[in-house]
């Protein structure tokens, strides 16, 4: 059974020193609720001692000096009582405790939704939250002979073959690349990490001592390794094999699958699969997009993707052109510019940057002793973590209709984070009006997703080598960047941050549902689908991180996928009980869906009319991002509505 590794504590033998030592470095509320813990004494979080709810406030949410110096005087008795005293398990709290407590970390009295749903999150006693309980009833023979395939060994590939595999459901992976991981596999750029806090980008039921708070690329793409290994999925993996085609077989209610080796080189011929379902965990941000720039091809230098980076070519005393200030540009910019002759970075839309000073720093010594010592502190820390980037900054990017200037923001509350934050970049940019007016972006916080910075993307651009160029580009040349100014910017290297195909979802792959139905032709370029799961006419065909599941200031996205595998987990099971060979999404349940997603997005700052970004496809609609709380979607993917499909 799975279960987090992480309701086992290791036993406190350290001096007192060693652990007053350790209790600097504790994120008091954490810290707080665990002593709640080990004391049973609840007085302990009724005081004066109370975090505030202010999501920019400091790490220790406000909790002032004096006061984080007496409750960790206090932790200190309390942990000294638990070593001597043997490290006995402290019982479990009864349920209004908990709730309790979850109300002190948010510091907001939590509605009755919230406290399942947070409880579920939290599983103190190392439960399952995730699992589909749905299967268990299901004969075993029954599911050993339910066959699915696997598209993509990703973070959320690697995730469905768990959680199949641990159904007795078999599975085959298909996955284009010679290794697991997905994005941290192929996107290897200077400075490339994630952006979400790391203890909630990890699989609930496999959390880890993470050496940052926001890790790098290698760390994240061992980390995915060892999940592979732990679990023993890769003998459940075709590597370095594509899926070229799928068809539905009406008749026999499956799905015929095309595969071939990604190196054709090799001279493999192409295979069928026959499979009862078929999951896409791609994603959508896998295919590297170049821009429609005229004379793209005649650049006589190096040019590459972020996607692509090209360690080969050097970069040492190299002039260097970038296209794009995206997520991947604003990373690996200030590592380049330490070692080349000239950066100069073509920005067409500034992004809004989140304060984050901790985005490249080690985690102390000290909080990963707590982290694996004291009881429930690593449950409660990753809660706050969860909270804060969950439903903390929703409320601020929901537009306020009678709010005067949209264009610039959409409510009040969205405009006091435009001050806050464009005083915090204003500081960044050291007197300089210029550099300032460039970055300030004219959209609201929240058209597009922020960027986390600890303040080394603008220094960077503050550089002699650095130069910011806002003119639009007018061509590229064999000798580099022309400007409409009619300027040219001469390099040696031309590197592309300019995104994804991310409205092309699982494409290229040629999919064909019900009637020869391309699912290409029938998205017309406007992918939908129910939950972001499911699509009429395309029976047992699942997505993981399909249209509008993107999240912009909430959320994880490991959370998403944990619930998505649960529903199809839950679909299947719909399936293997009622002797079912398919089902099918009812098209007026896919549609309604659908409206009030759209009236949703509309309703948020990525919506507003005069955001343009990648969320959104040609006619203006956002197909990408989900614009509700993280609660609905928990529970609308727990277990799935049998009146939702039409069954075969």
């Amino acid at each position: 059974m799975i279960s987090n590794r992480f309701d086992q504590w290791r036993p406190i033998t350290e001096p007192d020193a060693a652990i007053a030592a350790a209790l600097e470095h504790a994120h008091i509320p954490a810290l707080l609720a665990a002593l709640v813990h080990l004391t049973g004494d609840p007085g302990l979080i009724r005081g004066a001692i109370r975090p505030s709810a202010a999501f920019f406030g400091d790490p220790q949410g406000g909790i002032s000096p004096a006061q984080q110096a007496e409750v960790r005087a206090m932790a200190l008795d309390v942990l000294r009582a638990y070593r001597d005293g043997g490290c006995a398990r402290p019982p479990a709290p009864p349920p209004e405790r908990v709730h309790e407590l979850m109300s002190f970390m948010v510091a907001d009295t939590l509605p009755e939704p919230y406290l399942e749903f947070l409880q579920s999150e939290l599983a103190l006693e190392g439960e399952d939250p995730y699992g589909q309980p749905a299967l268990g009833a299901i004969p075993r023979a029954r599911r050993a002979d339910f066959r699915v395939l696997v598209i993509g060994a990703g973070m959320s590939g690697i995730l469905a073959a768990i959680r199949l595999k641990e159904a007795g459901i078999p599975c085959l992976v298909v996955e284009k690349n010679p290794d697991v991981g997905g994005t941290w596999f192929e996107n290897t750029y200077p400075g490339c990490r994630v952006d979400s806090p790391n203890h909630t980008y990890s699989y609930s039921f496999e959390p880890n001592d993470w050496p940052q708070h926001f890790s790098d690329q290698a760390t994240l793409l061992d980390y995915f390794r060892r999940v592979a290994d732990k679990y023993r999925i890769r003998d459940m993996v075709r590597f370095g094999t594509e899926v070229v085609a799928a068809a539905f077989d009406e008749g026999a209610g499956t799905w015929r699958v095309t595969v071939r080796p990604t190196d054709r080189a090799t001279g493999g011929a192409e295979e069928v699969l026959v499979v009862n379902a078929l999951i896409s965990a791609v994603g959508q941000l896998n295919r590297p997009r170049l821009p429609d720039i005229p004379g793209r091809d005649t650049f006589r230098g190096a040019a590459f993707h972020s996607a692509q980076w090209n360690h080969a070519t050097p970069l040492d005393g190299k002039r260097i052109a970038v296209i794009g200030t995206g997520a991947s540009a604003f990373q690996f910019v200030p590592i380049i510019a330490g070692e080349a002759a000239a950066v100069t970075v073509f920005q067409r839309t500034p992004p809004w940057m989140s304060p984050t000073p901790d985005y490249f720093n080690p985690i102390p010594a000290g909080k990963h002793w707590l982290l694996n010592h004291v009881p429930y502190y690593a449950k409660w820390y990753r809660l706050w973590m969860f909270w804060r980037t969950a439903e903390g900054l929703l409320g601020a990017v929901r537009r306020d209709l009678t709010w005067n200037d949209q264009s610039r923001s959409v409510s009040a509350r969205n405009d006091d984070m435009r001050r806050l934050l464009t005083a915090y970049m204003a500081d960044l940019c050291g007197g300089d009006a210029a550099l300032l007016e460039k970055c300030i972006p004219d959209y609201p916080v929240g058209g597009k997703r922020m960027l986390r910075d600890d303040g080394r993307y603008l220094r960077s651009l503050r550089r002699d080598n650095v130069a910011l160029v806002t003119a639009r580009i007018a061509a590229i040349e064999p000798e580099g960047v022309r400007t409409t100014d009619g300027k040219l910017h001469e390099a040696d290297v031309l590197i592309y941050g300019t995104g994804f195909h991310a409205d092309r979802f699982l494409w290229p792959m040629q999919i064909t549902g019900r009637g020869g139905r391309d699912l290409q032709a029938h998205w017309n370029g406007d992918p939908r689908a129910y939950l972001g799961i499911t699509i009429p006419g395309f029976p047992n065909l699942f997505c993981c991180y399909g249209p509008n599941t993107n999240i912009v200031v909430n959320g994880s996205i490991v959370f998403f996928s944990e619930c998505e595998v649960r529903y199809i987990l839950g679909c299947i099971a719909l399936l293997l009980d009622g002797g079912h060979r398919a089902l099918d999404c009812r098209p007026a349940v896919h549609d309604a869906f659908n409206q009030s997603v759209d009236a949703a997005n509309a309703e948020m700052a990525w919506g507003a009319p005069n955001v343009q970004s990648w969320y959104k496809n040609e006619r203006g609609r956002v197909t990408q991002n989900w614009p509700f709380t993280l609660l609905e979607f928990w529970q609308r993917t727990r277990v799935p509505d049998p009146a939702d499909y039409e069954f075969s």
